[in-house]
Formats: structure tokens, C-alpha cells, sequence
């Protein structure tokens, strides 16, 4: 029996009726392969979907109501499509009644819905399982409503929804991953403009290894605002040479170099130095890819953990551990920390046959270092929200 079967299985346990009428949807997850902390510096990001997600069994129900239900929490409840409010009593079920209220606020008439939801991302371990929660369910929502889905457009309604209606102040990239991935692709996006492009991603006997620290990242929401507010302040002073200039990563590092002695305190360069740099080495990543040159941009992710740790110096010692174990590993390329830091993963590149080798090799240096337990994933690009065909 395959997921789907599994999923509808348990919907009809829960809901009953028949499985004949039962829809199936899944979103993915993401993990960003370089470009760490540049987004809101007017940089690209370079996101990947993932092979795993969260899947969501739908069926319309006759009425207004929302029936809320999942595979991952015992917690589960019923929501009026015309008074849907934030409560924190009912926890994971403000993702999809976040969604269905944006969606209505944007002119969508979308039909009562019994959904049922199966996540496979580990909360708290930066890859993105509330976008994805976001994500399947305004496409699901949308689809069964009759409506054509513009996944860009939908990406937008889920980030919304996330920062107005749970209170959780996110960028795009997570949602638009999860809506526009594309198998064996990573995403090439400028977060502000929303201009991406599909860039092949050919791993062949290379793996993705996302290495979970096991430590939820604490401090990332306070040292984001501390970070963003001190590259304002870079952009403040280099506006003596750029008067305007608005975003750090408008900047080559040429130019940048050139002026960076209009910034007084070397606190501040430090961030404007990991700013610039890192959205070069986006750049760099797509050309080495489009040549095929997996070493090249291993090295690159590398060079970025290391910017990270010294310039932008929100790594920590769990990540700064585990990076360093899988970089004494054998056939690793390259390794780094993704996400916003102080906890959460690492993202590494791995040969396929030293895969079990290099997650219990890791798993042991780690455990020493910092005497906690890593858990490893290994993982494809896979594509965007669609819907799963029985």
C-alpha cells in the first residue's frame, strides 16, 4: 500500500463516507543550498524542494465548515469558514485556517473542507513544515473550489498568511520553494522582485544530507533583527559614495571594497563584508552548476559557512561541530549550515558511498563535541505542490 492509500485510508477512519470522493495533495519542503542571509539585503537565494513533505486528504464537505485533522498531532478541531480567528489553543490548525482566511480576503470563494494532514518534515528543524502545511492547503483549498492555481501567487497568499494571521514574520523563500520547486532543480530567486529561474542541480553518485542538529534556533529571531538592522546601518554610511544605494548585495564586491572604508566600525564591515561575498557566491554556484562542476560548488557552500561563522557569526557551536565533522568525513564536498542559524541544519554533499559511513561518523564526532544526538536525512529535489494521482 502506498502513501496515498495510507493517507485516504486513515481519512475515512476519521471522517468516514467513502474514499471515492477523497482528494490527495502534497507540498514539500525546502532547503536553501547557498545563500544564507541575503534576502533581505536585496540578494538571491537558492532554495531547493524537497523529496519529502506534508500530504493533505481533502474532501469537500456541503457546508462552511473546515474539519481539521492530522496524521502528527493529536490535536484536532472545526472551523467556521466565516469566523476564522487566530487562537493559540488550536496550534498547528492556525496554519490552514490562516490560508483559507487570506485566500478569502483575495476574492476566492473556496468550499467547506474535511482535510486531513501527514507531515514528514521534523518541526523546528528549519525545513519549512509550516510552508508546506501553508502551501498544500491553499492549493488544495483552490482546486477543489474550481479555481487555476498560480503557484507564485499562491506562495505570496501563504506568506501572508503566516505573517497576518499567525504572527510569524518569515520571508518568501520557504513558501515559493515549496509552490515552484521543480525535480532535480534548485530555484534561483531575488526574494524582492520575485524574478527566479529553475537551475539544473545534477548530483548524480552525490547526495544531499541535511544533518539536524537537534537544537531549535533560539536565538535566530532576535540576532535577524539584530543583523538586518546593522547592514541598514552599512547602507547608511556607503550612501556617502552611493547616495542610492538601498540594499547591501546592489553592491559587487568590487565596489564594495572600494568604499568599505566609508563604514567606521568593523563590526558592521563584517556584516557588510558576508552580505556582498554571499551573494556573489550565489551567483558563482549557479555558473559552477551549469558547468556540471559538483566540487566547485561544494567548495562554495563551504566558503559560505565559513563566511557565516566569522562575518555574519550566526552559526553557534552545534553547527560549527557538525559542519566540521562532515568536512573531516570522507567524500564530502562540501558542507554548511542553512537556514538562520544558531541551531536547526546542516546541508553537505556526500558521495553515495560513503552516505552511511559519513552519517555515522558525523553522528559520533557530534555527539562528542557537543554531546547531543544528530539525526540525518538524505535527500532529493523533488517538485513543487501538485496534486497525487490515485
Amino acid at each position: 500500500m502506498d502513501e496515498r492509500d495510507l493517507i485516504v485510508r486513515r481519512f475515512v477512519e476519521i471522517f468516514g463516507g467513502s474514499a471515492a470522493d477523497v482528494r490527495v495533495f502534497h507540498a514539500p519542503g525546502r532547503v536553501n543550498l547557498i545563500g544564507e542571509h541575503i534576502d533581505y539585503n536585496g540578494g538571491r537565494v537558492f532554495p531547493a524542494a524537497l523529496t519529502f513533505g506534508t500530504t493533505m486528504a481533502v474532501r469537500r464537505r456541503g457546508d462552511r465548515k473546515l474539519r481539521l485533522a492530522s496524521a502528527n498531532f493529536e490535536l484536532r478541531g472545526e472551523a467556521d469558514l466565516d469566523r476564522l480567528a487566530f487562537d493559540p489553543a488550536d496550534g498547528w490548525m492556525n496554519y490552514p485556517k490562516g490560508v483559507a482566511f487570506h485566500l478569502m480576503r483575495h476574492g476566492y470563494a473556496i468550499d467547506g473542507c474535511d482535510m486531513l494532514f501527514d507531515g514528514r518534515i521534523p518541526n523546528g528543524a528549519g525545513l519549512s513544515s509550516s510552508a508546506s502545511i501553508e502551501v498544500v492547503t491553499g492549493y488544495g483549498l483552490l482546486a477543489l473550489s474550481g479555481h487555476s492555481v498560480d503557484t507564485v501567487r499562491l506562495a505570496l497568499i501563504a506568506q501572508e498568511a503566516e505573517n497576518r494571521f499567525v504572527g510569524v514574520s518569515c520571508g518568501i523563500m520557504d513558501q515559493f520553494a515549496s509552490a515552484n520547486g521543480k525535480r532535480d532543480h534548485a530555484v534561483l530567486l531575488k526574494c524582492d522582485t520575485l524574478e527566479y529561474r529553475h537551475v539544473p542541480f545534477r548530483g548524480g553518485s552525490y547526495k544531499i544530507v541535511i544533518g539536524n542538529t537537534g537544537v531549535r534556533r533560539e536565538l535566530a529571531g532576535s540576532e535577524y533583527n539584530v543583523r538586518r538592522s546593522q547592514c541598514e546601518e552599512a547602507v547608511r554610511h556607503l550612501q556617502a559614495a552611493f547616495p542610492d544605494l538601498k540594499l547591501l548585495c546592489e553592491l559587487t564586491p568590487e565596489a564594495y571594497f572600494e568604499h568599505e572604508h566609508l563604514i567606521p566600525d568593523e563590526t558592521l564591515r563584517k556584516r557588510a563584508r558576508h552580505a556582498v561575498g554571499e551573494n556573489a557566491r550565489v551567483l558563482e554556484a549557479v555558473n559552477v552548476l551549469e558547468q556540471n562542476d559538483l566540487a566547485a560548488f561544494g567548495k562554495l557552500m563551504t566558503d559560505s559557512h565559513r563566511s557565516l561563522q566569522t562575518l555574519y557569526e550566526v552559526t553557534g557551536k552545534e553547527l560549527d561541530a557538525m559542519v566540521e565533522a562532515a568536512l573531516a568525513a570522507p567524500g564530502v564536498l562540501g558542507s554548511r549550515m542553512t537556514g538562520a542559524g544558531f541551531g536547526g541544519c546542516t546541508v553537505s554533499l556526500v558521495h553515495e558511498d560513503h552516505v552511511a559511513d559519513f552519517i555515522r561518523r558525523v553522528g559520533d564526532a557530534y555527539k562528542t563535541a557537543v554531546g547531543l544526538d544528530a539525526v540525518f536525512y538524505v535527500c532529493g529535489i523533488g517538485d513543487g505542490v501538485r496534486e497525487v494521482q490515485g
